[in-house]
């Protein structure tokens, strides 16, 4: 996979994805650059608007969308001298300030079921309604949280924001770099990965977010294919990024 957040004349070559062929990367480089794509989308859908606005100029995101095996149009992205300012006048009306176009950026409010034991006072929400603030999939986010000894510093304190989660599979492909760069230790190598596999499992909610965005995001649409490229990358990470431990001898015999 190349480097999506580095200019053209910074990338490294020969890192595709998995599915491309016999040119894979390494593990460790495959969990160090699957690590900077989570950190730039989890700082993206953060708000973190200097950042995006950085990597819109320099094609970070179309580099991304270039080497994922679904076909995104980003034709969306195309211009430049994009300014962090109109960039986060989008991301509020989209994503933080309620209104028209908003479309809440946790799992919780995009859940089908109601939570078991919410409770809200709320005018806005009635007891035994999906779509609470707080509800189990922030529940369950905290869980993952808790049991990786991570605490997340993006998502404005809402454990199943989109921004926390990201925030969260950054670190967790950092730590698997950082065993694969040190240790020879299998079970923290495999404990690893399951909290990644298990952490892209409560995702799966990212499907009706992309459509939700798409749906208000009709004018610029930059945000709505910044979505459509995060929903299909933490879909092929989970189907293709995530791999079984290989034995340490088995890797270094390779």
């Amino acid at each position: 996979m190349t480097d999506p957040s580095a200019p053209p004349e910074k990338r490294s070559t020969g890192e595709t994805l998995p599915s491309d062929g016999p040119a894979d990367p390494e593990p460790e480089a495959m969990a160090q650059a699957r690590a900077r794509v989570y950190g730039l989308l989890a700082a993206t859908f953060d708000g973190e608007t200097a950042t995006t606005a950085t990597a819109l100029d320099d094609g970070a995101f179309d580099r991304l969308a270039a080497v994922l095996p679904v076909a995104i149009d980003t034709s969306d992205l195309a211009g430049t001298d994009y300014d962090p300012v109109a960039l986060g006048v989008g991301y509020d009306n989209l994503f933080v300030v309620p209104g028209a176009h908003y479309v809440p950026p946790f799992a919780s409010a995009h859940a089908t079921d109601p939570s078991e034991e919410f409770e809200s006072d709320s005018k806005y929400h009635s007891a035994g309604e999906a779509g609470e603030l707080l509800g189990d999939p922030a529940a369950e986010m905290a869980h993952i949280y808790d049991t990786a000894g991570f605490e997340p510093e993006r998502g404005d304190g809402i454990p199943d924001h989109l921004a926390a989660c990201l925030e969260c599979m950054r670190a967790l492909c950092e730590r698997e770099a950082a065993i694969l760069n040190g240790t020879d230790d299998e079970d923290a190598l495999a404990g690893v990965r399951q909290l990644q596999a298990l952490t892209l499992s409560h995702l799966g909610w990212l499907d009706r977010f992309e459509e939700a965005v798409a749906a208000e995001d009709t004018v610029e649409g930059v945000f709505a294919t910044l979505a459509r490229i995060a929903r299909t990358f933490t879909a092929w990470d989970a189907r293709e990024g995530v791999q079984e431990p290989t034995p340490r001898t088995e890797r270094e015999s390779q």
